[in-house]
């Protein structure tokens, strides 16, 4: 397209006229696109986290602008005979306006949810912006000479910035769409429930990895670069590894080896130092410790490798956890243990082996007791469970006239002589 005829279009009555009708075909599919947007989404916003409702609704605005140009030119070249370049840069617009959604809803697809997501999208929708106004004025020309001119040498082979620049395209789009594919895998093989969890990680962060690898062998000879030339980079990339990034390559092995001999597991309740929490996530680098408080811990995969870790769920699920009550002298002990076993009937308590009370200690003020069981799922807490097992102690006590002690302490005073009348 040339720059100028478009500004000599414009100049005229009929190039105004395209350009209002363009302008009002967008209008509309605005409003479709909204009255789509309140109908579909606004009351299950569910579906816009879910790829092909998100990516249908992407393409309504370009897609519904662009049938409605098609159609206003059909009409107007029945009306004027005339060419129409106006119109035809709408579609143009229009078009490259649905391949940007495309991309982003893939990028959207490939990477996590969160703000690298959406500053992903940005940048792409930005990045093909320019490059369709740069070729709509021509000034593409120019700056493909520029970085063609250039040139430098790796090893036996001559690089210019343009092919540098055309592979990191190729391979960041390659690359996408390989993320992309290896989320869609990586949700079937988490689906996948007769497989261990931490195989299913295992295999999917294997899948992202060999992709990832594919994309890129397959991008740089798209671009002409000869695979060879990872030879040099590599030693390059190999020296800084050993320098500055033994930890991260450290953690990323100890990640596979914690998978691999299943020694720690999501759902696990692990005291790693003086911290204890319930693994929430597993990452390459490391694992999120989740805390009874809602605080997360982020302990790298190395220290978990290389220190003393408590499981106290590598083999049971669940943990036993007691209850101390005190009673006094004179309580019958038997009907009071039988009472703290019928306390700690709950549904989260294990009936197999059940709760079981014991006489721990005769004390000054009373009788100590304590009341042990085996907690079904830990990861919930034990402060209500707790809480709820005293209130039931509380009321079987006080309804079997059971007292509790408090500490008690007469005083005498030695040596005092009586007073005189």
């Amino acid at each position: 397209m040339d720059f100028f005829a478009l500004l000599d279009a414009l100049q005229t009555p009929n190039g105004l006229i395209e350009l209002g009708i363009g302008a009002i075909c967008v209008l509309l599919a605005v409003f479709i696109a909204r009255h789509l947007y309140r109908r579909w989404f606004t009351h299950t916003p569910e579906r816009y986290e879910q790829f092909l409702p998100y990516l249908g609704f992407r393409l309504v605005l370009p897609v519904s602008a662009q049938l409605l140009v098609i159609a206003a030119s059909l009409a107007w070249s029945r009306l004027e005979h005339a060419p129409m370049l106006v119109l035809h840069i709408f579609s143009a617009m229009l078009f490259w306006l649905a391949v940007i959604r495309l991309c982003t809803a893939v990028v959207r697809q490939a990477f996590p949810s969160g703000r690298f997501e959406r500053h992903s999208e940005h940048v792409l929708a930005t990045v093909l912006w320019l490059g369709f106004v740069s070729w709509t004025i021509g000034f593409d020309v120019a700056v493909t000479d520029w970085l063609e001119s250039m040139t430098f040498s790796i090893g036996k082979t001559k690089l210019d910035m343009l092919t540098i620049i055309n592979g990191l395209l190729w391979v960041t789009v390659i690359v996408v769409v390989a993320l992309w594919a290896s989320r869609l895998i990586e949700a079937r093989i988490m689906k996948l429930k007769h497989l261990d969890s931490n195989l299913r990680i295992v295999f999917a962060k294997l899948t992202r990895i060999i992709l990832v690898v594919i994309a890129v062998m397959v991008a740089l000879p798209v671009v002409g670069i000869d695979l060879t030339v990872l030879a040099a980079l590599g030693g390059g990339f190999t020296i800084g590894l050993g320098l500055s990034l033994q930890n991260i390559a450290r953690n990323f092995l100890s990640g596979f080896v914690i998978l691999l001999d299943r020694s720690i597991r999501i759902g696990d309740r692990l005291m790693v130092g003086d911290r204890v929490g319930n693994v929430t996530r597993m990452t390459s680098r490391y694992v999120v410790l989740r805390g009874g408080d809602g605080s997360e811990a982020l302990i790298p995969n190395d220290l978990l490798v290389s220190n003393t870790v408590v499981n106290q769920s590598y083999s049971e699920k669940s943990l036993w956890t007691s209850v101390p009550v005190q009673v006094a002298y004179g309580t019958d002990l038997d009907l009071a243990m039988s009472l703290l076993k019928q306390a700690a009937v709950h549904p989260r308590v294990q009936t197999q082996p059940g709760p079981n009370a014991f006489v721990t200690l005769f004390a000054d003020s009373g009788i100590n007791m304590e009341l042990g069981f085996w907690v079904l799922d830990p990861e919930n807490g034990f402060m209500g469970l707790k809480s709820d097992i005293n209130l039931a102690i509380w009321r079987l006590f006080k309804q079997h006239n059971i007292e509790i002690p408090f500490p008690q302490r007469e005083v005498r005073i030695v040596g005092d002589k009586p007073a005189q009348g």
